[in-house]
């Protein structure tokens, strides 16, 4: 019998605890082992659960305990996630975690402790809930040089778009539909303005290209200004809008963003709708590999918490192809050095200023335009040089409502 811990009993906890419990015999077969939860840490008491004797409310216990051998931290947060964590691999316990907050500050300092001590620290919940994306990466593609990362990475943000494409509402309206379906927190804040997204990629990207990448250095950019008119104007070059999280490898760099992108509708990323994740991986040797799934929820990533134990439980010492270096920001292009074609909506009258500040530009069009409202697609260039030219375009009295990059590689 293996024992375990899990430290906090929220979705995720929970659906740990059931998920062992509802497919034990299936589980155990192949952890070559049956798998036993022994202590359950959270403050909070539960008296009417039938496994109400478990919990436990100090982690000084769970650490002093020499039968647990796999603690799993579902608490969220970095502390004391961090703390609980490094304590664990010290004592000479592997620990999973689907905390992507915890793996994209502190996965370089895990993954090193865990070697050091002979113990493993798996993290495949803490992207992409319960698809399978953190293993292929360091297994199953372990023969490619990863060139492309790119994904739709939240489910929240992707449900909000869906409803605005689909239904041509406005932000807001979206955002409280999602928060009335239980999609959107109260406080939205790291959905819709890119951060969860940014964690994500982070760790993607520290995995494919081998350093690590700390979300403080990604250019990151949400979905608070798309509004429906922009939709309109995407659909009407055969684009949709999508947030996304993106790396790649440029030469000796990598450039790392996220942020609303126009990409093909024949895209396979494209049709990945609501609440849905999708992320594609383009290898040297596979070309492009996608997957797709249920992005969060209890028992998807409860999924992929347990395939981590299993791991843990049939490894033989530490797993040594999940691993990355230290950062190392001279790997990292600067956020707007390479130069991007942009979408822009515009407050103003006549291209001709325009194109006398951007250069040649293609103009869009939707129904019943406003007079004062210019749509075009500007020329390839850096984000600081946009800038500069935007800058100029409002001394001009051209006011910029709508700023959107262009992914793909489709004409537009």
């Amino acid at each position: 019998m293996i024992n375990i811990a899990v430290l906090g009993h929220g979705v995720v906890g929970s659906g740990v605890v059931q998920l062992l419990e509802k497919n034990r015999e299936s589980i155990s077969r192949k952890a070559g082992a049956d798998i036993c939860v022994k202590k359950i840490l959270d403050l909070r008491e539960f008296p009417g659960l039938p496994y109400a004797e478990k919990f436990c409310t100090n982690f000084g216990e769970i650490l002093a305990d020499p039968e647990i051998r796999v603690v799993v931290e579902v608490m969220g947060g970095t502390h004391p996630a961090y703390d609980y964590a490094a304590s664990a691999l010290k004592a000479g316990k592997s620990v999973v975690t689907s905390n992507k907050e915890l793996v994209a500050a502190k996965g370089h300092e895990l993954l090193r402790l865990a070697g050091e001590t002979g113990q493993n620290f798996l993290f495949e919940a803490s992207v992409g809930g319960g698809i399978p994306i953190i293993r292929p990466l360091h297994q199953c593609l372990g023969a490619n040089e990863i060139d492309e990362i790119v994904g739709i990475l939240n489910g929240t943000t992707n449900f909000i778009l869906t409803k605005m494409i689909r239904e041509g509402m406005g932000f807001g309206d979206a955002l409280g539909i999602a928060q009335e379906l239980g999609y959107a927190e109260k406080d939205p804040t790291a959905d819709i303005e890119g951060h969860d997204t940014c964690r994500k990629i982070c760790i993607l990207a520290s995995l494919a290209f081998g350093s690590h990448v700390y979300p403080t250095s990604v250019d990151t950019r949400g979905i608070t200004q798309i509004s429906a008119e922009d939709v309109c104007y995407a659909q009407s070059i055969g684009r949709v809008i999508k947030l996304l999280g993106h790396a790649r490898k440029i030469g000796d760099k990598c450039e790392i963003w996220v942020g609303p992108a126009m990409i093909e509708r024949d895209s396979p990323l494209a049709g990945v709708e609501d609440v849905f994740n999708g992320i594609l991986v383009r290898g040297d040797a596979t070309g492009d590999v996608v997957f797709y799934g249920k992005g969060a929820g209890g028992l998807p990533t409860a999924s992929a918490v347990i395939s981590d134990i299993i791991d843990c439980v049939t490894a033989e010492g530490t797993i040594v192809s999940l691993h990355w270096a230290g950062a190392d920001d001279s790997k990292l292009a600067k956020p707007g050095e390479l130069p991007t074609t942009r979408y822009l909506r515009c407050k103003g009258k006549g291209f001709d200023t325009v194109e006398c500040v951007l250069g040649k530009v293609n103009p869009l069009h939707r129904p019943d335009k406003p007079d004062d409202e210019l749509a075009f697609i500007a020329p390839a260039m850096s984000g600081s040089e946009l800038e500069q030219k935007l800058s100029q375009l409002g001394v001009h009295g051209v006011e910029v409502a709508g700023n959107i990059r262009i992914w793909g590689q489709g004409e537009i």
